[in-house]
């Protein structure tokens, strides 16, 4: 979200994908034609395509995941206190021995149709075909030998965990267990146990004065959560064991990237974090020299330009190891899944021409090479300054 429209656009995601979407088709004629409806009722897109699935993981581990539903009884939810217990789900993806586990689902139709008609991109792609998007980590999946660092992803606000999937799936292929988060009552629509489907609650009074920031604190407080269920004594994930509690990260998109920050300042287990394209909420006060990456679009967060204010006052009171990192052509959901999938499809938004692929390769890339650097020790070159292979990404500050 970005300078003074970010309570807008955090507000429903019909405002971040009309104005942010990446999405041309990946190597289709005529990509830039959004494809009609069929007489069915079917989407065109869905008969033009081949099933849509994320790229493949990029490491040498094959890929499980888990699905955990926790609940914080120390808190009541804030948005539906009547609710009770604030409720969290999450997907822990983590390096896995090849060959183990069945395939899992993308998300649910419903999950799938709430975000399109959200996006207003129903009558491009169905449920059917977007749920059904293939993806790598198998659920069951026996776990790989050793232990390895951790790294908490929180999403953009109405946006759903599984749009930092392709994210997910790559860091842990690479020695990570990844968790997802998503908030009660924050998306578009999250399935729970129960068969229950929780809407944006929070929509409506994020967009009061002061109200983000509200909730980039508790989102803080619920990826601190997450930290305590998967390490330590108080683990409940049954592969806990995988983890090395000393190496803790964490990242995230738009709010969700300004919850990383905000989680740093009040969480000493964090030791690094990444905020992709969110305008920032809390100042870094507390960091104490830990590491912070800010990547994000060219267009608004280019310095001293829009929302790059934002990003100028929180740059400076960063006193650790930090990159500025823009990229050409990007939009603000060009750091997710949505134009991996939607692309694929045939859905495009001329203003945002960074290709599907790329919008997947970027993240990954330096993403994957900070935190290799910060919770392995691992120097990464890319860091260091521009490369030939990645020309839309410009470094504004290191």
């Amino acid at each position: 979200m970005t300078g003074t429209r970010t309570a807008l656009r955090g507000r429903a995601v019909v405002t971040v994908l009309a104005l942010a979407l990446a999405l041309p088709a990946v190597g289709a004629a005529g990509a830039h034609a959004v494809p009609s409806p069929a007489a069915d009722g079917t989407a065109a897109a869905d008969k033009a395509v081949a099933p849509l699935e994320l790229p493949r993981p990029t490491g040498p581990f094959a890929v499980g995941r888990d699905t955990l539903h926790l609940v914080d009884k120390s808190r009541r939810d804030p948005w539906v206190p009547s609710a009770g217990a604030r409720e969290l789900m999450t997907s822990v993806y983590y390096p896995a021995r090849p060959g183990s586990g069945h395939a899992t689902a993308y998300t649910s139709k419903e999950e799938a149709r709430l975000l399109l008609e959200s996006g207003g991109l129903d009558k491009q792609i169905s449920a059917a075909a977007y749920s059904g998007t293939r993806t790598y980590a198998r659920a069951g999946a026996r776990p790989a030998p050793g232990r390895f660092p951790l790294v908490v992803l929180s999403p953009g606000f109405t946006a759903p965990r599984a749009t930092l999937t392709h994210l997910a799936e790559d860091l842990a292929s690479r020695g990570y267990v990844v968790a997802t988060v998503d908030h009660a009552y924050e998306s578009v629509g999250t399935a729970f146990p129960g068969g229950r489907i929780l809407t944006c609650q929070a929509c409506d009074p994020v967009a009061e004065p002061g109200m983000a920031k509200v909730a980039t604190e508790g989102r803080a407080k619920d990826l601190s959560y997450v930290i305590d269920r998967l390490t330590g004594r108080d683990a409940t994930w049954r592969h806990a064991r995988l983890i090395d509690p000393r190496r803790v990260g964490v990242g995230g998109h738009s709010i969700g990237g300004a919850a990383a920050l905000a989680t740093m300042t009040t969480d000493r287990r964090v030791r690094a974090g990444v905020n992709m394209d969110g305008h920032f909420h809390t100042d870094p006060a507390g960091l104490g020299g830990r590491p912070f990456l800010m990547l994000g679009s060219e267009l608004d967060h280019t310095p001293g330009q829009g929302d790059g204010k934002n990003w100028d006052s929180t740059w400076q009171g960063l006193d650790g190891w930090k990159r500025w990192l823009t990229v050409k052509g990007s939009g603000h959901f060009s750091f997710t899944d949505v134009p991996v999938i939607t692309g694929q499809a045939g859905v495009s938004d001329p203003a945002v021409p960074l290709s599907g692929e790329r919008s997947a390769q970027i993240p990954r890339a330096y993403v994957g090479a900070f935190f290799d650097e910060q919770l392995r020790g691992v120097h990464r070159p890319l860091l260091d300054g521009p490369t030939p292979g990645n020309p839309e990404v410009a470094f504004r500050h290191h």
